[in-house]
């Protein structure tokens, strides 16, 4: 059985780590395959209310093992865009609970744009984020060309790409590439004490702002106002609204059910 993929459950956080140390993480086919079947998992488990990911070792992930990309009996790199990384981008923005990722060490490649399509990401301080690509004479994938623009402004990012700058974890912060930057030996705490906060609150209404967040990469202001219409009366019916406005009105905590 494989372990480059380990998985635990802290509560009703699902905890996704990618474990290949000695290659800093860097993906083959087993493991993108894998991840998309933990992906799966949680999109499919109700008792599953928010993600974790992160990276076992010294790294978040490196990217691509280009020993497998070149390797002559290897999928190639066709298959390894359109059917390892392409499904876990999708599976990621397409997950409506919250995904957490927390960034040990580097993020360079296929590994920077996947902490990008997750939904807060915290670094270490020591982490650092490199579009690799341009330095092998590849271009970004992953979704990075649609989710870095978006995040930090076209100019920034054509920048990032096309030189491959190394971003360090207070650059990313400053720049808005990542939620916030934390003490090395505090990440995975800290990182985790978010995805468990989440998990706790209403994350019916939260897979339903993560649907619409998506739709706002490319709708129409009117759209979006519509969509939003939609997604408040949707949540409007839910247990959690109810119990929300009556622990308010009576001045109790909320105990949220994520429906």
């Amino acid at each position: 059985m494989s372990t480059f993929i380990r998985t635990a459950m802290e509560g009703n956080v699902y905890k996704i780590i990618l474990n290949r140390p000695d290659k800093f993480n860097s993906f083959n086919r087993e493991m993108a395959l894998l991840l998309q079947a933990e992906l799966d998992l949680a999109a499919k488990d109700d008792t599953i209310r928010a993600v974790f990911l992160t990276g076992e070792g010294k790294a978040f992930c490196a990217g691509q093992d280009l020993a497998e990309a070149i390797d002559i009996s290897g999928p190639g790199i066709e298959r390894i865009v359109r059917e390892h990384y392409n499904p876990i981008v999708l599976k990621l923005r397409a997950l409506e609970k919250p995904v957490v990722c927390a960034v040990n060490g580097v993020a360079a490649g296929a590994g920077a744009n996947i902490a990008l399509a997750c939904d807060i990401i915290i670094a270490g301080q020591s982490a650092s984020f490199i579009q690799a690509f341009s330095k092998i004479g590849l271009v970004p994938d992953n979704g990075g060309t649609f989710f870095l623009p978006r995040i930090i402004g076209f100019g920034k990012a054509a920048a990032l790409m096309m030189l491959g700058d190394k971003v360090t974890a207070e650059e990313a912060e400053k720049m808005g590439m990542i939620y916030k930057v934390v003490a090395d030996d505090k990440l995975q705490e800290e990182a985790m004490e978010i995805a468990i906060t989440l998990s706790k609150m209403p994350t019916g209404a939260i897979g339903l702002t993560k649907r619409m967040l998506n739709k706002s990469m490319n709708n129409t202001l009117s759209q979006q106002l519509e969509c939003e219409a939609e997604m408040q009366v949707q949540a409007a019916l839910s247990y959690d609204y109810k119990e929300g406005v009556d622990a308010f009105l009576n001045k109790r905590k909320p105990i949220f059910k994520g429906c």
